[in-house]
């Protein structure tokens, strides 16, 4: 790696700023942070991942990214390499951005990440400078790991610690980076303050298609909690919808439009209130668990109850779609062929991490049925998560020779579908809208019966369905016994 040379007077400069950690959060911070202007230097221990995104390569699917983080890197103001020592004579700021999984369910996060981040980052620090973490910790975490700081580097009191949290969505990264809807800086003096005003100042200025970005200012213990109380709140509003699901479809109430008229209600809105497989992904599950985890140790016993709750519901709903699955095939799963339509646990991500999708396919497989998997971006991580089922290149290859199709991850994609090109591939129409995003009368029109989670079933025109005699086209059966390692309440952006 090329060696920088020491860094002038920072006061007389825009700061220059390192991001440690390459995954999802650092190479989208790094890349943004560099978009706005500023020198960056992203830093992280897998060479292989450091050489890749030198060349300008994301190894992950981010929309927007490859060609931001490309137009970075050939400007010269964005480089990567795997040497601290080079980030701390480099940087001004350092941005701490390393996973915090989950230790195990229940048990709270691993923070050991950020614990060797700051204990090989702080004997390197020989002037004054700012560490910011954006990863997501318990609260509590930050004001030791700021004292231990202290200790640790040569530059002693010079040396700030403050907390930024994150508020990245997956397949937004770049919108939520350069125009976000709140900063948070968790502090302990004014001089910390004055530093990330000075990072952020290309969002805190108002321009004429952009308004100034607001900014919380308060200390570190608050700034910690704010990341995991949101998603603790989206997460629960989740499971509540999904609670009044359940009690539709023992009413055979339509939950569709009920959640309208609730989110036209100002006091409730909307956003985060569609029925259906529920949550999943790198950040809200491990977040509500270690959210939880917390609350315990600190004696909330009440929240503890509620979070608890929420996370059991939000698993159940995988459990409910493959009982609506084997009740849509007559109680029989064994030998049945089944298309999942999606595997990633969102859409516009190739993140498979706790996906409720692959969570329903791996229980269907082990129950017997035959399994064929497509997603639009996530079949390569599909694979290596479970490589038990079978995998194809096109919905529609997916879908061929079908008893049931179901819908688990909403890919625009799968909305442009044409269901009678589909009805004439398939072996019985039968779909299983588990996201409730699909027209339902579209599809009915087309001669399929559809089910939903919390809506009364639809059915179509009762004309023969289509036979397919061959077998599903282009996939390939993929070794792997016993249970794979997705879903439930296991796992770990």
């Amino acid at each position: 790696m090329t060696q920088s040379s020491p860094p002038p007077d920072s006061s007389s400069r825009p700061p220059r700023l390192t991001v440690i950690g390459a995954g999802y959060l650092g190479a989208t911070h790094a890349a943004c942070m560099a978009a706005l202007g500023f020198q960056v230097l992203g830093v992280d221990v897998d060479a292989e991942r450091v050489d890749r995104l030198g060349r300008g390569e994301v190894p992950f699917h981010e929309p927007g990214l490859p060609e931001l983080l490309s137009a970075q890197v050939a400007e010269g103001r964005l480089r990567f390499t795997t040497s601290l020592a080079q980030a701390a004579e480099f940087g001004d700021t350092h941005f701490v951005c390393v996973g915090t999984p989950e230790l195990a369910p229940g048990c709270g996060a691993d923070l050991s990440q950020v614990v060797t981040v700051i204990e090989a980052l702080g004997p390197l620090l020989t002037r004054p400078c700012l560490v910011v973490g954006k990863s997501t910790v318990p609260v509590g975490t930050a004001e030791p790991l700021a004292r231990r700081l202290r200790e640790l580097s040569p530059a002693g009191e010079g040396v700030r610690l403050a907390w930024n949290p994150e508020f990245l969505r997956e397949g937004h990264g770049i919108q939520d980076t350069l125009r976000p809807d709140r900063l948070v800086f968790g502090v302990a003096d004014a001089e910390s303050e004055r530093a990330l005003r000075r990072v952020y100042a290309p969002l805190l200025a108002e321009t004429p298609t952009r308004p100034a970005t607001p900014v919380v200012v308060c200390d570190l213990p608050t700034a910690e909690l704010v990341k995991v109380a949101a998603n603790a709140y989206l997460a629960t509003r989740l499971s509540f919808v999904n609670l009044v699901a359940d009690v539709c479809e023992a009413s055979g109430a339509d939950v569709v439009p009920l959640t309208r008229a609730l989110g036209l209600d100002p006091r409730i809105g909307g956003r985060f209130l569609r029925a259906g497989l529920g949550y999943g992904g790198g950040c809200l599950p491990k977040d509500l668990r270690a959210f939880t985890a917390r609350a315990e140790q600190l004696g909330a016993g009440r929240a503890v109850e509620l979070l608890q709750a929420v996370d059991r519901i939000n698993v159940e709903r995988r459990s409910r779609t493959v009982a609506l699955v084997r009740e849509e095939l007559g109680g029989e799963v064994a030998n049945a062929r089944v298309a999942v339509l999606g595997a990633a646990f969102k859409p516009h991500s190739d993140d498979v991490r706790d996906s409720p999708a692959l969570t329903v396919a791996a229980d269907l497989h082990l129950s017997g049925a035959r399994v064929a998997v497509h997603d639009p971006h996530a079949l390569a991580n599909a694979r290596r998560e479970l490589p038990a089922v079978d995998y194809a290149d096109s919905a529609y290859e997916a879908a061929t020779g079908a008893d049931i199709v179901l819908h688990l991850t909403e890919w625009p994609e799968y909305a442009a579908l044409d269901p009678a090109r589909l009805r004439r591939l398939v072996r019985r129409p039968r779909l299983l809208d588990a996201r409730n995003t699909l027209d339902r009368e579209h599809w009915t029109r087309a001669g399929w019966s559809v089910r939903s989670l919390g809506r009364p079933r639809a059915s179509g025109r009762p004309t023969p369905a289509s036979r397919h005699h061959g077998r599903v086209l282009g996939t390939a059966r993929y070794g792997g016994t016993g249970s794979p390692a997705v879903g439930g309440t296991a796992r770990e952006p």
